[in-house]
């Protein structure tokens, strides 16, 4: 039973880990969300974490034993236009070329990164308390 438990705490733990990554990319999307030059003289291109699942360290299981960052991702879609022919980085025809963050979407996976988060701290929080209730029995 020990280990059981210590592979859900384990799971849980990876999962609090990725949670926080996808809500560090989101406030660094919102955070650029406006920024039209880059070091690299381009807009800022909206980031996304990708995640993979965690394999059991056991070789008879076939779980996922957790879950980790792959990798952190630029995408690649087309920069937004906005007319703004007094910009500095207007073009000829009067548009800027703006980052490729669409702020409700980065809301809604902040949100969600959130709430994945609380699940994940409630899941341990209930694995400690029935650990500590199975060893006040045991006492009794």
């Amino acid at each position: 039973m020990a280990s059981t438990l210590s592979s859900a705490i384990n799971a849980s733990a990876s999962a609090l880990d990725a949670q926080r990554a996808r809500m560090e990319v989101a406030v660094s999307n919102l955070a650029n969300a406006e920024s039209t030059r880059g070091p690299d003289g381009q807009p800022y291109r909206r980031r996304a974490v990708v995640l993979e699942s965690v394999q059991a360290d056991t070789p008879f299981s076939v779980q996922a034993a957790g879950v980790r960052v792959a990798e952190i991702v630029q995408d690649t879609s087309d920069f937004r236009r906005r007319y703004e022919p007094s910009h500095p980085d207007a073009d000829e025809n009067g548009f800027v070329a703006v980052p490729n963050v669409d702020v409700p979407e980065e809301m809604v996976d902040m949100l969600g990164a959130a709430r994945a988060y609380q699940a994940n701290l409630t899941a341990i929080g209930l694995i400690r308390d029935t650990v500590q209730r199975a060893l006040d029995l045991a006492r009794s």
